[in-house]
């Protein structure tokens, strides 16, 4: 019975950020209240010698959102101060032409996603991203379609490399893929994406014009701008290497903007990179954490176990779809887990169909993937609803990535 009312309050904070338009109550705000009220159900419903166990799976839970907070809290950090200085602005003019169509910006930025997310995380490279578009001068309904592509695209790009996905490195370090397997996923990734860039410039007319942004920058802005750079290349590097942990590197690469900061001083005054956490957006952290609470109790009421069972009772091709879907519900991360602990006997075939799927599948719902959370966070134009306009599109490109996927691994494994 108590399961059924921990579920419910799921629904509602589901229901809170599909109506949030209409309640103009904070999605950020509802998520956590909702989180927190589950976890606190949790422990009045349980005997008190079973709180023990729920306090130390709470302190877990609570522990894999610390390391995703200090993590943006870093990367948003930089992409904040780079930003502000117009670093980012520059970047644009050097990659995208100064006059262009909005068709063949749809398609750049979507491609510029794709390749982001394969070599550093998901996270940065829907920062960039989003900073990227930001900066384009385009319509409501132009900006909303490329920022649902920067969210397919990002989770895309992000399943070739164990680099780009926590669920692709996990399936990699349990050895049922290797790394000249996963580079086969690129090619359903970038088809997918551009059959999905196609049909969102369908309708789409215009010309965008980057604005020369004028030189105001200092010395140290190119110092952070290539910390930044070094930062991705090393997390890339040292997890691969030494399975050092990206939050780890990312959080070393800060203090080292921090330092700089403190030791440069300009002719007008000093530079205070400290200042720039004030501008980070914690309303998105906030929703981040209401969102992985609450996926952390219905991983412990055994959610993630009953869709378990319901995988290995069907062909694992058509489980692996479905599963992708799954992901787009319940975090991919604790449902790969979830998986991975069931040893499905499975062939390398269907290991790389079930590894696009719960990367790509997220992108089903905005909710369903960090890219998604962080997009409607940080994009007015983008909620729940908004969203959920395009999920016939997004299907029909995750399908098309899927089936690409099981053809081509069948055909070349």
């Amino acid at each position: 019975m108590v399961d059924y009312l921990l579920i419910a309050v799921a629904v509602l904070a589901l229901l809170s950020i599909v109506f949030e338009e209409i309640t103009h109550i904070n999605k950020a705000k509802t998520t956590l209240f909702f989180g927190c009220i589950a976890w606190m159900i949790l422990f009045i419903s349980r005997d008190v010698s079973q709180h023990a166990f729920i306090n130390h799976q709470l302190e877990e839970n609570l522990l894999e959102i610390a390391v995703l907070w200090l993590f943006l809290m870093s990367t948003m950090t930089f992409v904040a101060y780079l930003n502000a200085k117009g670093i980012i602005q520059l970047f644009v003019q050097r990659l995208f032409p100064e006059n262009s169509s909005v068709v063949v910006i749809m398609f750049l930025i979507a491609l510029f996603s794709l390749l982001l997310s394969a070599i550093c995380d998901n996270v940065t490279a829907t920062l960039v991203s989003l900073t990227l578009l930001q900066t384009f001068s385009i319509s409501k309904k132009a900006k909303l379609r490329m920022a649902v592509l920067v969210v397919f695209s990002v989770n895309s790009g992000g399943v070739a490399l164990i680099t780009g996905d926590v669920t692709t490195l996990m399936i990699y370090l349990d050895g049922h893929v290797k790394i000249s397997q996963l580079f086969l996923l690129l090619v359903p990734a970038t088809v997918s994406v551009l059959f999905l860039a196609t049909i969102f410039s369908i309708g789409l007319k215009g010309t965008v014009t980057t604005k020369p942004t004028i030189r105001n920058y200092e010395t140290i802005d190119i110092f952070v701008a290539l910390i930044f750079f070094t930062t991705i290349l090393s997390t890339m590097l040292l997890n691969v290497a030494f399975g050092i942990p990206p939050v780890l590197t990312f959080l070393t690469g800060l203090s080292v903007m921090f330092l700089v900061g403190t030791f440069y001083r300009s002719d007008k005054q000093e530079s205070k990179m400290l200042e720039y956490i004030r501008q980070i957006e914690y309303e998105t952290l906030l929703f981040f954490l209401g969102i992985l609470l609450l996926v952390g109790m219905l991983k412990e009421i055994g959610i993630l176990r009953l869709v378990t069972e319901i995988y290995t009772q069907f062909n694992p091709t058509y489980s692996n779809y479905f599963a992708g879907i799954g992901s787009a519900l319940l975090d991919n991360v604790p449902l790969t887990a979830a998986l991975l602990k069931a040893e499905p006997i499975l062939t390398a075939t269907q290991w790389l169909g079930l590894t696009y799927a719960v990367g790509v599948g997220g992108s089903l719902l905005v909710i369903g993937s960090a890219a998604g959370i962080i997009a409607m966070s940080k994009m007015k134009e983008m909620t729940f609803l908004s969203y959920s306009r395009y999920i016939p599109a997004l299907l029909a490109a995750y399908t098309l990535g899927y089936g690409i996927t099981i053809y081509l691994a069948s055909y070349m494994l």
